[in-house]
């Protein structure tokens, strides 16, 4: 079996944001990592190369293996801003004000740009999978 690479490690939060080649989306990760810190009110940790993570989550594998993941996160990716938000109570009807936006059928949130989305809704997204939401996407 192969090593999980979605792990907590010591790589840097600013290092890798500041290297976000495309400017836009680099702006916008750094207002993201402000959000997600105020939500979690935790240090901003890599998971594995590319997730920017906060707190921690641990789930057991059908195995029985217990794994840990970022409670929130997110990325960001060249084809958009991805987050790991998790499902909670209040989330569809939370997505329904948020603004343009794409869902995957795990539960991964997609917004091209900040200035897209309704930032007050997008904060309380973050604040309620945080304290609401038993996992990761």
């Amino acid at each position: 079996m192969s090593e999980r690479k979605t792990t907590q490690n010591k790589a840097s939060v600013t290092e890798f944001i500041a290297n976000v080649k495309n400017d836009r989306r680099r702006a916008d990760a750094r207002v993201v990592a402000k959000m997600m810190r105020k939500a979690s009110g935790k240090q901003a940790r890599m998971w594995g190369p590319s997730i920017v993570g906060y707190g921690v989550s641990r789930y057991t594998l059908a195995n029985g293996k217990e794994e840990e993941i970022c409670r929130i996160g997110f990325s960001p990716r060249a084809q958009a801003l991805t987050f790991y938000l998790g499902s909670f109570k209040d989330r569809p009807a939370l997505l329904k004000k948020l603004g343009k936006h794409k869902v995957s059928g795990g539960g991964c949130l997609y917004i091209n740009k900040l200035d897209d989305v309704d930032l007050d809704v997008l904060q309380t997204l973050m604040d309620k999978a945080y304290t609401e939401s038993s996992s990761s996407c």
